[in-house]
């Protein structure tokens, strides 16, 4: 009885800290190099930078539609259903990754805007930028 209980909690532990998906201001950037864009000018920075930013708005609203609705998932899982908790997607998919990598990317064209002196506006915080659109 008792190995039964402690199977049931550590699944349910596994479960938890698997299953949601990543809030997407707490993923982290990919790293990315600035060489890059090395051959780019000011211009073309200017248009990298306006769709790496669209498409990361995309993908922040999306993830955080996902990372909602898992925390929903699990709250009602642990308070009326556990079994429910199997349902749940299994944590970030490729979407997650992406955004870490546009985040690289944002940063290295954020470099190399400065090292060309393009005047370029970047977001200290990027996830907070595209947030608010």
């Amino acid at each position: 009885m008792q190995a039964r209980i402690l199977t049931t909690i550590l699944t349910l532990s596994a479960l938890i800290a698997t299953g949601c998906a990543t809030k997407p201001s707490k993923i982290g950037a990919q790293y990315i190099s600035p060489q890059q864009y090395r051959h780019y000018d000011c211009s073309q920075l200017a248009e990298e930078q306006t769709r790496v930013h669209r498409r990361t708005g995309e993908l922040y609203h999306s993830l955080k539609k996902e990372a909602s609705a898992d925390a929903w998932q699990m709250g009602v899982g642990l308070i009326l259903f556990w079994p429910t908790l199997f349902a749940l997607e299994g944590g970030d998919g490729p979407e997650a990754t992406e955004y870490a990598r546009l985040k690289g990317e944002y940063e290295a064209l954020r470099q190399n805007s400065v090292e060309r002196r393009c005047q370029l506006q970047f977001s200290k915080d990027l996830a907070k930028s595209v947030a608010k659109k």
